[in-house]
């Protein structure tokens, strides 16, 4: 790898504050995501200044020394990330077991990741969501981190073989371009096939390009790129950074992660709007980089790695003892300002006296400073028993939560109840006289085919679906042997109380299902003449009604029903931002089908929050005899038409 010239040499001015606006999107997200829908793009800004500084770190030391010492190279990375991290974690798990044990749900998992600088693997091979509010992890913010730590372990080695190869600095700088575009393109190719969203999110291969666009501009500025050498450039720089700035803060408030438009181009747009800004730093101060180091953001910005370690875990505690007064409610004032007092706190303290010690000093420094000294006879006994108490936490952690618990248990009783039998004649379905189709057979898409399709005509296919018996006008609630619920978990989790309360309803719920999942179910039963008159449809814990395709989804469901049954509608519950919007939909659509009611699950809830677990979205014991009752009282309003 080489060049005649040299790159800027030096502490690079302005780093802090991109720093400070990162991690404070992050908290802007997490604190208040209807608010900040795009705050998550904060990871991304510290992609690309990680892959900047690392890279021209590592160029600068091979021209310095003529080599790159790997070993020190890794040791100092350790210096910098283990102590903080260590000492959140064991925090984090001790604290988390005396406020709320279901806080340590998969926390071994959790540990190891963070040990092993795997956090993000781990959690693709767990179906983690990491932007699903009902199941929130403690550690969930690692998933960044584990990536980073690759990056620290595996580009020293790449920066190596460039250099024993000769490379180039302006071919260097082209590769990882052209690195950056491949990983930008796997992750939308992915997305489009299908694959979740935490594959495509949490993937080291489809999250890289921000780092390669850092490590990019660093290769580019050692070159240098000509343009980037010239007078003009020196004049043009301040507007850049103010453009990247702009264009990254308007996505971080109007992008949002249910949108499809994130994974094409969204997060990549925003990586490279950050490139914008890094590229305006070096050089000598500008407006744009006398407005990063203001004190303010200087002062975020060097502590930003413990501000992100600590801020999650604070939030998640501090909510258990300061929750919002209803679920889908944001965090009170209180509770906003508790999170950001703690996490401040925590992150001065942890940066003073340890992780500055730390890296300054070593390990062994750090120790032999501390040996002999009053701190150390109180600081070696509080680790020991904080080390126990972590252990102890950790062997007694709880697998699933309350709220999974009860949720099994209503999977079972669905799982054992009697197969459903057609209340109608199933759909008469004839195909071509060409085709021969067993009674096994299955169509594509939504359509099943019944056993007694034949091939004995060459009409088109014609599906006759005949009316289902009718609800009793002499009964004000119909009985279970004519109801049918689909629904997600929080249907599953009610369930014993539905059977109790309508014995003989047949109910179809599993846990992560949408409206985008329910035409297919629901349309596979009709097809099979086993729908029945009265439904109860519960959807959209996981994912509302926040896109067309959600909404187009629900249309569908009720058109396929069709106008002579009875269908509930339930609102949703949790602390997702887009609950309220979501409700308002469904009353919307609601308003457009004469033959439907909505239940107001959510206003119940507003009224008796104790209904519901921990996790604020699923009913708890009382919750769901409360829950089957109000499917009652709606039944009873709709009446049988």
């Amino acid at each position: 790898m080489t060049s005649t010239n040299s790159n800027p040499t030096g502490r690079i001015e302005g780093l802090d504050g991109l720093r400070a606006m990162a991690v404070l999107a992050v908290l802007g997200y997490h604190l208040r995501p209807s608010a900040v829908p795009g705050g998550f793009l904060g990871v991304d800004v510290f992609f690309v200044i990680s892959g900047f500084l690392i890279t021209t770190l590592l160029i600068r030391e091979q021209r310095a020394a003529g080599r790159i010492d790997l070993r020190a190279f890794w040791i100092r990375r350790g210096r910098r990330l283990l102590p903080a991290l260590v000492t959140v974690v064991a925090t984090s798990i001790v604290v988390a077991r005396l406020v709320d044990s279901d806080l340590l749900v998969n926390i071994k998992r959790q540990t190891i990741g963070a040990a092993t600088f795997s956090t993000n693997w781990i959690e693709i091979g767990a179906s983690t969501d990491y932007f699903d509010a009902t199941s929130p992890l403690l550690f969930n913010t690692f998933w960044s981190l584990a990536i980073e730590e690759q990056f620290y372990l595996l580009w020293p080695i790449v920066i190596v073989g460039l250099v024993r190869a000769r490379v180039r600095l302006t071919h260097a700088a082209m590769f990882t371009l052209v690195a950056a575009a491949g990983s930008a393109a796997l992750m939308s190719a992915l997305i489009a096939s299908g694959t979740s969203a935490t594959r495509v999110y949490y993937g080291t291969d489809t999250h890289l390009f921000g780092l390669m666009l850092g490590a990019s501009l660093a290769f580019a500025f050692a070159a240098p790129v000509p343009i980037l050498a010239s007078r003009r450039w020196h004049r043009l720089r301040l507007w850049v950074g103010f453009v990247g700035m702009a264009a990254v803060v308007a996505l971080i408030f109007g992008l949002d992660h249910a949108s499809p438009i994130t994974y094409h181009g969204g997060i990549a747009l925003a990586s490279a709007c950050s490139v914008l800004m890094v590229v305006a730093l070096p050089g000598g101060p500008t407006l744009f980089t006398g407005l990063l180091q203001t004190r303010p953001l200087s002062w975020v910005g060097q502590r930003s790695y413990g501000i992100y370690l600590w801020h999650w875990p604070v939030f998640l505690v501090v909510s258990e003892l300061l929750p919002a007064p209803a679920p889908g409610v944001p965090p009170t004032l209180l509770t906003a300002l508790s999170v950001l007092a703690v996490t401040a706190i925590l992150s001065e303290a942890s940066y003073q006296w340890i992780e500055g010690p730390i890296r300054h000093n070593g390990f062994a420094g750090t120790w032999h400073a501390l040996v002999g000294r009053r701190l150390m006879r109180i600081a070696a006994p509080a680790v020991i028993v904080l080390m126990a108490l972590v252990g102890l936490s950790l062997a007694t952690a709880p697998d699933r939560s309350r709220a999974q618990l009860s949720v099994e248990a209503g999977q079972r009783a669905i799982e054992s109840q009697p197969a459903l039998v057609p209340t109608t004649v199933p759909a008469t379905t004839t195909m071509p006289a060409t085709t021969t189709m067993p009674s096994t057979t299955t169509m594509p898409s939504t359509t099943t085919m019944p056993a007694t399709a034949t091939s004995d005509t060459t009409t088109p296919a014609t599906t006759t679906i005949p009316p289902d018996p009718a609800w009793p006008r002499d009964l004000a609630v119909p009985p279970g042997e004519l109801m049918m619920g689909f629904g997600d978990s929080v249907l599953s989790g009610a369930a014993p109380a539905i059977y109790e309360r309508f014995p003989g309803i047949y109910i179809d719920a599993t846990p992560i299902l949408q409206w985008r999942d329910a035409p297919a179910i629901v349309d596979e039963l009709r097809q099979a003449g086993t729908t029945r008159p009265v439904v109860i449809l519960h959807f959209g814990t996981n994912a509302g009604l926040k896109d067309e395709w959600s909404v187009e989804a629900l249309r569908e469901v009720l058109d396929i029903l069709g106008p002579d049954r009875r269908v509930v509608l339930l609102t949703v519950v949790g602390i997702s931002y887009w609950i309220p919007a979501t409700n308002d939909m469904l009353r919307e659509v609601s308003a457009e089908y004469p033959n439907t009611i909505v239940a107001d699950w959510h206003a119940v809830i507003e009224e008796s929050p104790e209904l519901l677990h921990n996790d604020q979205t699923h009913p708890n014991s009382a919750g769901i005899i409360i829950y089957a009752e109000l499917v009652a009282s709606a039944l009873e309003e709709l009446g049988p038409g």
